[in-house]
């Protein structure tokens, strides 16, 4: 049996937990299957499944090399296909693992609710959706693409420019009936900003904005600071501050009257967005469908507002 065929079978054993319906799956006898993973293991030199009288489990080597064979499983049935001639049915046949990333919100609110859409026009994709505010690290974390913020000057990768998201200050009518509504920027020394900082303990800037195309900050006190945005929303609603957010991201807040913009005239800088994937001459066309609707996905969501 040759590498690629023994990948195949350790993979439905994986994914079945079981030699006995991965043979049936296969139409392969038990010993055979049972062979292919052992002979798979001594040519790696690890053992990949936990193997008892009861169930079969893959080890922590397992897992890796087990992620990893679908993925290139994926790009090979790619590859074997991809000097034919499309077919009426070829938007279904993508297939394999697309990994993700982008903020909470951005999850949330854009790109969650429109992904039933495409998972029906790829039902044979599996999309790994991960959302935090943290700046992964594309390669060694396996992602083939992220939603990003903020400029992007990490050298191997490319950034495909989205539109950039106005921002608005903003906070609850709860705060401002105790505070006062702030009209000048000397309002600001009689309020709170609730800081948001990505690694907390680091410096937060201050209230932000931009005068005469240079960008300026006042700092501001307040007793929270946050590393989410998710939690810097939800901060807002209670009445501990103002913040400055993405409209895209409070647009609903501020149309219900749970929020209420302030200073639109001191508004910070617009938040670059970039799609960023990895500096690979040939991406997989699962890849490459998943990005451009990611593209499109994220410009109609913050063009909306």
């Amino acid at each position: 049996m040759s590498l690629l065929q023994q990948m195949r079978t350790f993979t439905r054993v994986a994914e079945l937990s079981s030699f006995s319906q991965a043979a049936l799956d296969l139409g392969l006898p038990k010993a055979t299957v049972s062979t292919a993973v052992q002979q798979l293991e001594n040519a790696l030199g690890t053992r990949l499944l936990h193997r008892t009288t009861r169930r079969v489990a893959l080890t922590q080597d397992g897992q890796a090399f087990y992620e990893r064979s679908k993925d290139a499983l994926a790009d090979i049935d790619e590859l074997q296909t991809m000097f034919q001639q499309p077919s009426p049915s070829a938007a279904s046949a993508l297939k394999g693992r697309v990994r993700v990333d982008m903020s909470t919100v951005m999850a949330r609110c854009a790109v969650l609710p429109s992904l039933p859409e495409l998972l029906q026009l790829h039902p044979q994709l599996e999309i790994e959706l991960s959302s935090t505010e943290r700046r992964v690290d594309l390669i060694s974390e396996g992602f083939d693409c992220v939603v990003r913020a903020g400029t992007v000057t990490d050298p191997g990768l490319v950034s495909r420019p989205l539109p950039p998201m106005p921002m608005v200050n903003c906070a609850s009518p709860q705060y401002l009936a105790r505070h006062g509504t702030p009209q000048t920027l000397d309002d600001l020394a009689r309020h709170q900003l609730v800081h948001y900082a990505a690694t907390l303990g680091a410096k937060c800037g201050g209230f932000e904005y931009v005068l005469d195309d240079v960008d300026c900050a006042i700092p501001m006190g307040g007793p929270l600071t946050v590393n989410n945005a998710e939690a810097y929303q939800a901060a807002c609603l209670s009445g501990l501050g103002l913040i400055q957010a993405p409209l895209s991201g409070v647009g609903d807040a501020l149309a219900e009257g749970r929020l209420v913009a302030v200073l639109p005239g001191y508004r910070a800088r617009p938040m670059p967005l970039s799609l960023v994937y990895a500096n690979r001459r040939n991406q997989p066309a699962r890849v490459r469908v998943v990005m451009d609707w990611l593209s499109a996905v994220v410009t109609n969501y913050v063009a909306r507002y």
